[in-house]
């Protein structure tokens, strides 16, 4: 009787333990552990596990992993042999990153991963093989070579069961201090893998070197993600006013109908807290009343535009502005400690800003949202919805990571255990380069050619309109064709040390977001008229065609090709991965 009682106890303190940690439990079964766990709606929100370069090098030894969930959608995350999910990996200018990613996806349901190896084993470096148990990574908006072990997605193709691959750059040593990010860049399979939470953060340290008013702020890294719904038959929330019958666009995802509410056409996860439709509990994120802090935010969705704001007792808070695309902005030249002040922030996908924030008041409630984006007739509905409530607390922890206090520039050792070429792989030139500062400002160089290339969308069947949808991205003239990855010769060829004008037009009914590898670049012109943006970007939104205007709407765009590490073959494509993965991505060769 004793046993018995006994083993009830613990039985219902498992069970307990199961609940509160938000794992589901059946009857008389206990579960086997998740592969990539997650916190449950409403919880504080996570700070990501610091990896941090030591004597000039970052070594980091990382497995990407996968699980099935009930309703069929996946999750992918990257781990560490801690166990610790999408490390934030830090350096400095100059610093060498050796990063071995080991390939554990397990695509079909209790099938090893070596099940998807072929016969013969290809060289990762040239297979291209794109497959959904296959994985590469792409270090968005690093000037890293387009070489493979560095940053090279079109033929770098590691599969489920192949030995750890090796990542083995140093960067450059004037990449601008700024929040950057990993991911994987599998045509044609990109939008599971990071729609299912394959994504994390990277850092390159001194920002409070660029911009003296950040020295000493704690600073948040804060990964936005967005998954498929997980009430996605759910009735909306009552507080909502009613709107027009929901539509699903040919994706299978809620389309836009214009009116900010309504579901969207997925949910969003802040650090992996989700905040799900319909009545979106938000995580909370504990503050110091007034405390200032550095922001520090990826827009890691597959497919959702964010428009962020900060809202205390419903009136928005300013927002200084410190840092855009990794870049701070005054890369400009212009006057140092720059900081430009909104109460609201567009952020497309793959985008990311850096702003100083101030906690709230104590007895003041505070929210982190993101209001609702027009993406056209023919895009996604992405609704007004909370994101975080903020939390103002005298007993709140500080982040653990604190900026430096001092502005001094200190220089980076290399790594101790070799010369620094001698640390690259065979073939690759160490990225000591000409300063950016020795270059004259993009916005100064006039452009020596301009190109036009255009969005498009064409269905499959023209009778039927929820055909699937085939994307293109078109150099003007020519036929739109999707993107081929066995295509041998480039889209566009270029000059290294050439400046030029590219004018992207959509010609489709939807906002697309124009992203290009290796480079940066400044916006120069909206809608024809110019336009004096002084900082540089990698991501930029492309309005959509509305079907009445007498021209297309386009983005003028001066790009620079001047860096040496920028030569080589680079992509560029729209950063909604639905759409690159259907074939909106070209190719352009910078020769030397």
């Amino acid at each position: 009787m004793l046993k018995r009682l006994v083993d009830l106890i613990l039985s219902c303190v498992f069970l307990s333990l199961m609940l509160a940690a938000g794992r589901p439990v059946r009857a008389g079964i206990a579960t086997l552990p998740e592969v990539c766990p997650r916190p449950a709606p409403g919880a504080p929100v996570p700070e990501p596990e610091d990896l941090r370069s030591e004597n000039g090098t970052l070594h980091v030894d990382m497995h990407i992993r996968n699980q099935r969930e009930a309703a069929g959608s996946w999750r992918f995350c990257y781990v560490l042999g801690s166990g610790a999910q999408a490390p934030t990996l830090r350096l400095h200018p100059g610093d060498l990153l050796v990063l071995r990613l080991k390939n554990e996806l397990n695509i079909e349901p209790g099938t090893p991963p070596d099940a998807h190896r072929h016969a013969i084993a290809a060289d990762p470096c040239a297979s291209g093989e794109m497959e959904l148990s296959a994985t590469n990574l792409h270090f968005h908006g690093l000037t890293v070579p387009a070489r493979c072990h560095q940053d090279e997605v079109l033929k770098t193709s590691i599969r489920a069961g192949d030995p750890p691959f090796e990542y083995r750059f140093r960067i450059p040593a004037d990449e601008p201090p700024g929040l950057y990010w990993y991911h994987p860049h599998i045509h044609g399979f990109s939008t599971p893998q990071v729609l299912g939470g394959a994504s994390g953060a990277l850092i390159i340290e001194g920002i409070e070197q660029a911009n003296a008013q950040v020295a000493g702020l704690p600073e948040r890294v804060l990964v936005i993600r967005d998954q498929n719904l997980l009430n996605p038959d759910a009735p909306p929330a009552s507080s909502e006013p009613v709107v027009p019958k929901m539509l699903i666009d040919r994706d299978g995802d809620a389309a836009n109908n214009g009116t900010g509410f309504g579901k969207p056409a997925k949910d969003l996860s802040i650090n992996y807290v989700p905040v799900p439709y319909p009545d979106y509990p938000p995580a909370l994120i504990s503050i110091r009343p007034r405390e200032r802090q550095l922001w520090r935010v990826l827009n890691a969705s597959a497919i959702t535009y964010l428009n962020l704001a900060v809202l205390f007792n419903r009136k928005p808070q300013p927002l200084g502005i410190v840092a855009l695309d990794g870049v701070p902005l005054n890369a400009n030249g212009n006057a140092a400690n720059q900081i430009e002040p909104r109460d609201h922030i567009g952020v497309p996908p793959g985008g990311r800003v850096e702003f100083i924030v101030q906690g709230p008041a104590p007895g003041e409630s505070g929210l982190f949202v993101t209001r609702t984006v027009d993406t056209g007739q023919g895009g996604e509905n992405d609704p007004n919805r909370a994101i975080a409530r903020i939390e103002p607390a005298e007993t709140a922890p500080e982040p653990r990571s604190i900026l430096a206090a001092s502005t001094r520039r200190a220089a980076s050792p290399p790594s101790a255990a070799s010369p620094p070429s001698a640390a690259l792989p065979p073939g690759a030139a160490s990225p000591a380069r000409t300063a950016s500062s020795a270059r004259p400002w993009l916005g100064d160089v006039q452009p020596v050619r301009v190109r036009k290339l255009f969005f498009s969308e064409r269905l499959r069947d023209a009778s039927n309109p929820n055909s699937a949808t085939d994307f293109y991205l078109t150099v003007d003239g020519e036929e739109p064709r999707a993107f081929d990855p066995a295509a041998t010769q480039p889209n566009i060829v270029v000059k290294h040390g050439d400046v030029e004008d590219w004018i992207i037009e959509n010609r489709s009914s939807e906002l697309h977001a124009f992203h290009i590898h290796q480079l940066h670049f400044i916006l120069v012109g909206f809608n024809g008229m110019s336009v004096n943006e002084p900082f540089l970007r990698d991501t930029v939104n492309v309005p959509y065609y509305n079907g009445r205007a007498l021209q297309y709407p386009s983005v003028r765009l001066r790009m620079d090709f001047r860096d040496p590490n920028a030569v080589g073959t680079l992509v560029y494509h729209c950063h909604l991965l639905e759409h690159e993965d259907g074939g909106m991505m070209g190719t352009v060769r910078v020769d030397n």
